[in-house]
């Protein structure tokens, strides 16, 4: 464990403990301590700016909701004039399933991109905290998609990795417009579909697909089974060129079932304001209920590898976020 991990860890430790929690669970479905509530929220996205973590999932059915933190274990909602939303349903296109969003900030904008009726769609933003809104209500494409991820290389070229139905849930990648508001369709390539035993626990599905830079490599972290299954799980792939060919671990997965946790997967990689690269994660409510998911955060490193690339690890040490009281 490594010394900005341990400082957090013992952080949260301390909180922990002064707060005296103990395991409940309440009315409303949400598992409950005495004192700490964790945060319910689904495929979760967490993006760093200007001192400040923000938080977003799938959770509303009426759009996106985002959390705000100063040190990534304590989570507050904030007062937004559609309620926790930074993106509601009335400003862009779609009317229903409102999943995986994730924000990046870009030349002094924000932009948000998410699922809507299966659909991959982008909304933008003069604030992390919304409200996200689209000039032209349309989706990215016309064809059903989902968990559609940014990934901006060191020359400034855009790419969009999402999923396609066409063989269960399957990673492909399309180049971006200068805009980033569009795909060049003339540019879409397949990444991978399911190919190893462990993804085939239930259904066909390779999904929640999230890229970074290494080394000059590229990793590409992805989710495997239906969500639903106890036995989804996070792999990962490289390449080294951001269109492929895609090459999986052959070790994977690389996080599943960590500790007591069920059903953890569709995750998002993110830098802390020190530069430690973490891994934000969703896991089932319990061993009995899969909702409400709960939202996780794990260390990520990488093991040097004398027959090859480095490989990535995800702690199974992981932090738990709570809601401030």
């Amino acid at each position: 464990m490594n010394t900005s991990y341990l400082t957090l860890f013992l952080m949260y430790l301390s909180c922990f403990l002064s707060l005296n929690a103990c395991e409940g669970s309440d009315a409303k479905e949400q598992e409950v301590t005495d004192k700490v509530t964790p945060v319910a929220l689904g495929d979760p996205f967490i993006l760093y700016h200007e001192g400040l973590y923000y938080a977003y999932g799938t959770q509303s059915p009426d759009g996106i909701v985002v959390f705000t933190s100063e040190d990534m274990i304590h989570w507050s909602v904030p007062a937004l004039e559609h309620g926790q939303l930074a993106l509601h349903k009335n400003d862009v296109w779609g009317e229903r399933w409102f999943w995986a969003p994730e924000v990046y900030a870009v030349n002094g904008k924000f932009y948000m991109y998410f699922s809507a009726d299966e659909h991959i769609c982008v909304a933008t933003s003069d604030s992390p905290l919304g409200p996200f809104v689209q000039e032209n209500k349309v989706p990215i494409r016309e064809e059903k998609s989902i968990d559609n991820s940014l990934f901006i290389d060191d020359d400034g070229k855009a790419y969009m990795y999402f999923v396609r139905f066409n063989d269960g849930n399957n990673v492909w990648v399309a180049e971006m417009t200068d805009d980033l508001l569009g795909i060049k369709s003339e540019t879409l390539a397949h990444c991978f579909s399911v190919s190893q035993r462990w993804e085939e626990v239930q259904a066909r599905v390779n999904e929640g697909p999230f890229v970074i830079k290494h080394k000059g490599l590229y990793y590409m972290t992805y989710s495997a089974n239906h969500f639903e299954s106890q036995r989804y799980g996070v792999g990962y792939a490289t390449a080294e060129s951001p269109m492929g060919p895609w090459t999986k671990y052959e070790h994977n997965p690389i996080l599943q079932s960590p500790g007591e946790l069920v059903g953890a997967g569709h995750s998002a990689l993110f830098y802390n304001e020190n530069g430690q690269l973490f891994k934000v994660f969703h896991a089932h409510r319990d061993i009995q209920n899969i909702h409400p998911r709960k939202m996780y955060i794990s260390n990520v490193s990488f093991k040097a590898n004398n027959a090859g690339a480095d490989i990535m690890e995800i702690d199974t040490d992981y932090l738990i976020p709570v809601l401030k009281k």
